[in-house]
């Protein structure tokens, strides 16, 4: 079999990816917090109840952002991404307690393939809900996910560049105050076709399902 180079189209737009989601962590800080001082002084009105705590505190489930690189099962990821490394790689954040993704790619013959899971700790459910909320807009045509943490929404479109096709998939799941994003890709570069709709959408439903699997297996509040 002879030996194939990724098209220039592919390269210029696999490069800013990489560049866009590690400048995109960067815009974003982790949540305020109240000064230790003005939380002794603030007085407690006649009536009020420390309970009030521990409400704020049950709609906070989870502190942190598991491992990206080890939230989806080797089997899967041979199955997914045929010839990539399955350790994956992780782009650096700004704060990898709130924000961590890995990724994964591979050509292997004239298919590639290309996974991406991210996780983003929010600081609250209604947070993440109005994040999740915005970000499933702005992908319309796609359809809900059930079953999968407080809801979950799945986007498939096909591209086309110099008449190479690429379709991608993008899954988005809230679960509490999380929110778990998972793009999956690819292309032929031999018949200039793309993996069709229904590989493309399962790929990147059943990795999404791991990982969230993996994120309320991991830390919690």
């Amino acid at each position: 079999m002879r030996n194939l180079s990724l098209p220039l189209a592919l390269t210029a737009r696999i490069s800013p990816v990489v560049v866009l989601a590690a400048a995109g962590w960067a815009l974003t800080s982790g949540p305020a917090t109240t000064p230790a001082a003005e939380k002794e002084s603030a007085p407690q009105s006649a009536g009020e109840s420390p309970s009030g705590a521990s409400t704020a505190a049950a709609s906070k489930q989870y502190a942190a952002a598991p491992a990206p690189c080890g939230s989806i099962a080797t089997a899967t990821l041979k199955s997914l991404v045929p010839g990539a490394k399955t350790a994956g790689k992780e782009i650096p954040s700004t704060d990898t307690s709130l924000r961590r993704t890995c990724s994964w790619n591979a050509l292997k013959g004239y298919d590639y393939r290309w996974l991406d899971v991210s996780f983003e700790i929010t600081e609250s459910d209604a947070a993440a809900a109005k994040s999740y909320k915005e970000n499933t807009t702005e992908k319309s045509g796609g359809g809900s996910v059930p079953g999968v943490g407080d809801a979950g929404y799945s986007v498939v479109n096909l591209t086309t560049e110099d008449k190479q096709q690429t379709r991608e998939g993008v899954v988005i799941i809230q679960a509490s105050n999380a929110l778990v994003t998972v793009t999956y890709n690819g292309s032929d570069f031999e018949s200039k076709k793309a993996p069709s709709t229904d590989e493309i959408n399962k790929g990147a439903i059943k990795a999404a399902k791991e990982a969230v699997a993996a994120l309320e297996s991991g830390q919690k509040v």
